[in-house]
């Protein structure tokens, strides 16, 4: 074991492999830190760069690029409030509000450091319990996955946001989303509206970037200042502040670096959840709780370690079983099988050097990145205190890029300005964001599950299996738990509960849960037209999001009385929020936003784009013209060099270039 271990250890330090790795790294941390471009773009790039490799080579570039890209994807979520990755979703909730409140760098000193910890118990983790896990592995068939999947919403619908009703209310959203185009199973295409592009579904990152990215863009555009609300001279610690939190809380990280190899290892969940599992463990272990969602550094430290872990957990069966449990990791199973290697008994016998190869390289890309993202960190939170007119035009052009590179239709750009607007209604409204994109994400895992499941073990049998007990246990004392925080709430409002996230605007939260609840009850409705196969996940889905639209729509209802009382409408409106108030510029900001997508189809990226920079620099920003212009130039050439050189990206034929 050991002979292998130094093996391993000479295959990855020995040249070329360390300077792959190196390089690896360094583009990892760059497409981690890039919304919308994610470890799995970045190895569907590099994967056929490794043919001809040595297997110390090819290891080293993907799983170095690989390793990293959750430790880079800190750097939006925390600045920008955008998840860089899925897995970083949770972290927004505290993340971006330390950036407001002007720690962004202690934020990124906690960030970092728990990620190499993280990452590094991960690497050694697997390489001592193959043995160990291949039981618990083995005991998750299709019911336990559809379980999992229903904890996790719950776990997420009931941790984000001040109201558990609209958290789940939100995660059952995410569900819906995810069935439009065709079936799991069945073959129908069901909710696509005659829309052609909808065939397929909707793709996930315009999503992602439509509900978090275009909210915050929007909102830094109207108040025209920085992102943190504090000057530079009144914030409190920076980065060395962070890692004295990191190691203050030593047993949060350990806890959460075993969720995150364990989560990891679950074949199809653990990426979606891993994060959301491990906050939702930091918050209910917690003594005080009155921080959480407002910048407590708890928040990032436990997405942020177990984001990282997972890794290692996620390569376990991969590795040991061929069992890839992503689709990165179906990428890592393919360079297995260009280098040769199989996956299985092979891989811990006579290829084992191998094995504790990637382990070493887990170890040494999650130091070696973490540590540059450390000497940087300082450098990179002074974002936080730059003028917002000039951030956003490079944060427009890499939310835009990025939707694009989805599937390179002008779908992509249409369904990221109708899910920035969904956003910004949500934010206004107070309903939570997160768990819609978790349901999306878990919506055809569980909707494959729920079919098998049905079909091998009928409707209820399969609950009695014991794992689902388990599971069912978990999913009733997270509700019960929640529901008991609430409860505390409600009877001291110097509660210590976890703090809401998102806006209180009541009436626009009442307008957008109707709409909600419109269209549940059509989904349903219509799913009774398909057969069986197609119908059943709807349909179980349907009648719960019915009853929790219901329920959200009495809440509403209710708050709304209240404002209403004594009070006309207008005069309710003018003292719920500021929605009213920021309307015109709301409206303006879209308009620039259809102006790209106009003059796309009319000159092509290459010219919308820059002539947005420019525009808006000096028609909202009130920049000077050759500022604008040289800002413009620049993203103008890097358009070319990144998207059209690097990634290689088909550009929207447009009406002058046709």
């Amino acid at each position: 074991m050991l002979d292998a271990a130094l093996a391993g250890l000479l295959l990855v330090v020995q040249w070329p492999a360390i300077g792959y790795l190196i390089l690896g790294v360094t583009i990892g941390l760059y497409f981690g830190a890039m919304p919308g471009l994610s470890g799995l773009v970045g190895l569907a790039i590099l994967l056929p760069f490794t043919f001809g490799m040595d297997s110390g080579s090819a290891f080293a570039l993907l799983l170095g690029m690989f390793a990293v890209t959750t430790t880079s994807d800190t750097i939006a979520s925390v600045l920008l409030g955008i998840p860089g990755t899925v897995s970083s979703q949770a972290t927004v909730l505290d993340g971006y509000p330390m950036a407001v409140r002007g720690e962004a760098a202690r934020a990124f000193g906690a960030a970092f450091t728990v990620s190499a910890l993280g990452g590094v118990i991960g690497a050694l983790f697997l390489g001592l319990s193959i043995p160990i896990v291949r039981p618990l592995i083995l005991s998750f068939a299709s019911p336990e996955f559809f379980l999992l999947g229903v904890l996790g919403l719950t776990m997420v619908g009931s941790l984000s946001g001040g109201s558990i009703v609209k958290g789940m209310l939100a995660a059952v959203l995410g569900l819906m989303l995810s069935m439009i185009g065709y079936a799991e199973m069945g073959a129908i295409a069901r909710y696509h509206f005659g829309f052609t592009y909808l065939l397929d579904g909707v793709p996930l990152i315009p999503l992602v970037l439509g509900l978090f990215a275009v909210p915050e863009i929007l909102d830094l555009a109207i108040r025209g200042s920085s992102i943190s609300r504090v000057p530079p001279d009144r914030t409190r610690g920076g980065i060395t502040r962070g890692i004295r939190d990191a190691f203050r809380h030593k047993w949060l990280v350990l806890r959460c670096s075993a969720i995150g190899i364990y989560v990891g290892m679950l074949p199809g969940l653990g990426g979606a959840i891993v994060d959301w599992v491990a906050y939702g463990h930091a918050v209910q272990s917690a003594g005080d709780k009155s921080r959480f969602g407002k910048g407590d550094v708890r928040g990032v430290i436990a997405p942020e370690t177990a984001n990282n872990a997972m890794k290692g957990g996620a390569l376990i069966p991969t590795v040991a079983f061929g069992i890839p449990g992503s689709a990165p990791m179906a990428l890592i199973l393919g360079a297995l099988t260009i280098q040769g290697l199989t996956p299985g008994p092979q891989m811990l016998t006579t290829e084992l050097y191998v094995t504790f190869g990637l382990v070493w390289i887990l170890v040494i890309a999650n130091i070696l990145g973490a540590g540059v993202l450390m000497l940087c960190a300082t450098q990179i939170s002074r974002v936080t205190f730059i003028r917002g007119h000039l951030i956003i035009p490079a944060v427009v052009l890499f939310v835009f890029m990025g939707a694009w590179m989805s599937s390179n239709a002008i779908g992509d750009w249409v369904a990221l300005l109708v899910f920035g607007l969904l956003g910004y209604l949500m934010k206004q409204g107070g309903l939570p964001r997160p768990p819609v994109i978790l349901g999306f994400i878990l919506g055809p895992i569980m909707e494959n599950a729920l079919f098998i499941t049905n079909q091998a073990y009928g409707p209820t049998g399969w609950l009695l299996r014991p794992v689902c007990l388990v599971l069912v246990l978990l999913v009733t004392g997270t509700l019960a738990y929640s529901l008991y925080g609430r409860r505390r709430e409600r009877k001291r409002p110097a509660s210590m509960a976890a703090a809401k996230t998102e806006g209180d605007d009541s009436i626009v939260s009442l307008t957008l849960v109707s709409a909600i609840t419109v269209l549940f009850v059509y989904t349903t409705a219509r799913a009774f037209d398909w057969y069986i196969d197609a119908a059943m996940f709807p349909i179980a889905i349907g009648v719960p999001a019915i009853a929790l639209a219901l329920l959200a729509l009495y809440q509403d209802a209710r708050a709304n009385y209240r404002v209403l009382s004594g009070n006309s409408l207008s005069s309710a409106w003018r003292n719920s929020s500021s929605t009213l108030k920021d309307l015109p510029a709301v409206a303006h900001f879209f308009l620039l936003m259809l102006g790209i997508l106009g003059l796309t189809m009319l000159a092509g990226q290459r010219v919308a784009l820059p002539l947005f920079i420019l525009l808006y620099l000096r028609l909202w920003g009130r920049c000077g013209w050759v500022f604008a212009i040289a800002y413009a130039l620049i993203g103008w050439l890097f358009l070319q060099f990144m998207f059209d050189q690097v990634v290689h990206v088909m550009w929207y034929p447009s009406f002058l270039e046709d």
